[in-house]
């Protein structure tokens, strides 16, 4: 198994079309929600493209609102959305993701609240326990977007960020685990994306989820 690092939804879009497992990191503040969404019980997180990206390879936010869709229905739940701006009224943050709202009313899924992009925070707004949540954010849902569309066989998120319940080495750790049970799941390889080549969290962060990947595959070998 072999653990590669990049940057930006090219990195990803590139890493999902040669088959791998791929781990979004947006530290500030995609995946940090997430992480702790996870923590709090959610059924399944994606990232979507808002309306308003052009990125330099290929997304499908409606795709992605209707896989997460469809996992909802089929669960029996209902879909937690997280959009921005991050502070203003849902109708504003619905206007700016209107392709992935799109692909998850043709599911038949139920959208039951829409939260703001906040970080560990964002949980305490609404219930997540058992609902699927999709955050349609312009860096980190961007790159998820291009993972999953580009064929990846499982996207997920990681952060160094604590949340309410994991803190210190641990935020970072539970990503690099989920990353190498998918990874040993699909036998194949792992990319760690920085979701920006901008951000110097997200380089500094894949880094670290990097870093800790490897030592876990050394001892697996």
């Amino acid at each position: 198994m072999i653990i590669n690092v990049a940057s930006d939804a090219s990195g990803s879009a590139r890493a999902a079309g040669l088959g791998q497992v791929v781990v979004i990191v947006d530290v500030i503040d995609m995946s940090t929600t997430l992480e702790a969404m996870i923590d709090e019980g959610a059924l399944a997180v994606f990232g979507a493209a808002p309306d308003a990206a052009r990125p330099p390879v290929p997304v499908d936010p409606a795709g992605a609102g209707l896989k997460a869709g469809k996992l909802a229905c089929a669960s029996n739940t209902g879909v937690v959305l997280v959009a921005e701006p991050r502070v203003g009224a849902d109708a504003e943050r619905l206007s700016g993701i209107q392709k992935v709202l799109g692909g998850i009313r043709k599911s038949g899924a139920v959208v039951e609240a829409v939260l703001p992009n906040l970080g560990a925070e964002t949980v305490k707004l609404a219930g997540i326990k058992g609902r699927v949540v999709v955050a349609a954010t312009s860096s980190g849902g961007v790159a998820f977007d291009a993972a999953l569309t580009a064929g990846s066989p499982a996207v997920l998120t990681g952060t160094i960020a604590r949340t309410a319940k994991k803190k210190g080495i641990f935020p970072a750790a539970a990503a690099a685990e989920r990353a190498l049970k998918a990874g040993l799941e699909f036998k194949t390889d792992i990319a760690v994306i920085a979701s920006s080549s901008n951000s110097i969290e997200d380089i500094l962060a894949a880094g670290y989820i990097y870093n800790l990947l490897l030592g876990m595959t050394r001892d697996i070998i």
